[in-house]
């Protein structure tokens, strides 16, 4: 593959005292496997368990219904902005930057940052939860054994990724491919033991205790739903690297569709072989003890070792992703200067520590927190949720006021403005659905960065804020400085 290493500003100009870098080399299924890769991390090996415990088939053909129909409409949400906007580099800050303001696009690549700082925190606790089944010294994934291993694991990646982005998108390539068959196994086998009578009697699962109405149910599996399908911008963040800019929109949308046969696969799969109270009981990773239910001990070891692989994979996709939506900004005048920074290799160095150090700062927080697992992808979730409302909210703005729609037949205007507002109205949905606690936590977040904005703009000479940025400022200050009060008084429990 040819040179993908990052370097440049957005529009594609080499940085001065830097290797000039020409942009556009990934072909399609490289992005395609960029999406898969962010896509398919730990959060499909908990999809037994997480949706064992909230409902049964039919609450879970709902939900994948709703979270398939909603996210597919944000893929093409992100097909559409590389088509009207094909001058819009690095997808998810840009977008909500070049419709609302500066201060929103910040917020926006903060947001998306810090989500995938919590999401590769997960990742570490998952791979020490999953080494816990064999050593009890891991425990959960919040032990100081655990931390050591994961504080080793993030600096050995931030190594292999300073050594350029090259090596490590074709690192991701293969791993795409590796972790993608244990799963594929898995629901071949499954499906090959399936018991008619044990799948019946799990349809609405009411024999089994009270799982609350079918509409609580789907609710339940809202943020699991969510979570799996974070990355599906892959393709977007990458897309000044395409060798064509329709491929974008394609690697998008037949990543997700890819992905999300995988996950509606595991899930129903797993209710064939299982009832639904043993299926909710299995420890995390679930996958392992309804494979191993299956087959024996063996299958233990086998999707233990797909876990490993699959995570490392995901991990290395969003740090990423992670250095390239804070190198980004630096160089659109969004971010500090010195985030901008690279080393000979054409990675951005500084963008990197920062991502790293931030990932080792939530790992330390692990030791204290209550249930570190469900925490770290909770909060990854909820922050993800604003670059992609802002995102969606753009390309609606774009089919109401019709620019960039110039020439374009009004039917395929109509049809692109119905899909932006579903996915809209999808993304603001799951806001509801994450709850105060964590739209607080992303607030507790979101406000003391915004030095990094008011530092950016000093650098630069530019006014700090409009009127109407100052009001949203204002309302994101004061939800931080509420949710730093619910956590010292108790309120706010992690």
């Amino acid at each position: 593959m040819a040179d993908t290493s990052l370097g440049g500003t957005a529009a594609g100009t080499p940085v001065a005292d830097s290797p000039v870098v020409t942009p556009g080399k990934m072909s399609m299924p490289t992005l395609t496997a960029m999406v898969v890769g962010g896509m398919v991390g730990a959060g499909v090996f908990s999809l037994p368990a997480r949706f064992g415990v909230a409902t049964g088939i039919l609450g879970s053909l709902i939900a994948w219904a709703i979270a398939g129909t909603g996210m597919l409409m944000l893929a093409f949400v992100f097909q559409n902005l590389a088509v009207r906007k094909p001058e819009l580099d690095s997808g998810v800050f840009i977008y909500a930057k070049a419709g609302f303001g500066d201060y929103a696009g910040f917020n926006s690549a903060i947001g998306f940052w810090a989500s995938a700082v919590a999401g590769n925190a997960f990742y570490w606790v998952f791979i020490s939860a999953t080494l816990g089944a064999f050593f009890p010294a891991f425990g959960d994934g919040d032990t100081v054994v655990a931390l050591v291993l994961s504080t080793a694991g993030v600096w050995l990646f931030h190594y292999v990724i300073a050594r350029g982005v090259r090596d490590a998108a074709i690192i991701n390539r293969i791993v795409t491919v590796l972790k993608i068959m244990p799963i594929l196994v898995f629901i071949v086998v499954l499906f090959v033991s399936f018991d008619a009578g044990i799948f019946a009697d799990n349809w609405t699962a009411t024999g089994y205790g009270d799982l609350g109405s079918l509409n609580e149910q789907v609710r339940n599996t809202m943020i699991i739903t969510t979570f799996v399908f974070l990355g599906i911008e892959g393709a977007s963040v990458y897309s000044r690297y395409a060798k064509r800019r329709e491929d974008v929109g394609k690697a998008t949308v037949l990543g997700f569709l890819t992905v999300l046969s995988i996950f509606s696969l595991v899930t129903l799969s797993s209710y064939a072989v299982m009832t639904q109270p043993e299926i909710a009981g299995t420890r995390q990773p679930s996958m392992i003890g309804v494979f191993e239910h299956v087959v024996g001990d063996w299958g233990r070891w086998f999707i233990s070792a797909g876990v490993i692989i699959s995570v490392l994979g995901a991990y290395l996709a969003w740090t990423l992703m992670a250095a390239e939506v804070m190198y980004i900004p630096a160089h659109s005048e969004d971010f500090p200067a010195f985030l901008g920074k690279e080393n000979d290799k054409a990675t951005p160095i500084t963008a990197l520590v920062v991502t790293s150090l931030s990932v080792q700062l939530l790992l330390a927080v692990t030791l204290v927190l209550t249930d570190a697992l469900n925490f770290m992808l909770d909060l990854c979730t909820s922050l993800a949720l604003i670059p992609y409302f802002l995102a969606a909210a753009y390309a609606l703005k774009l089919g109401l006021t019709g620019d960039s729609y110039q020439g374009v037949p009004g039917r395929t205007r109509r049809r692109e403005t119905i899909i932006a507002g579903i996915a809209t109205a999808y993304t603001l949905f799951l806001f509801e659905a994450a709850g105060l606690k964590f739209l607080l936590l992303c607030s507790v977040l979101l406000a003391p960065a915004t030095l990094l904005y008011v530092k950016a703009r000093s650098e630069r000479g530019r006014r700090l804020f409009t009127p109407t940025e100052v009001v949203l400022c204002i309302l994101i200050v004061a939800a931080g400085v509420f949710g730093v009060v619910g956590l010292w008084t108790g309120f706010i429990a992690i």
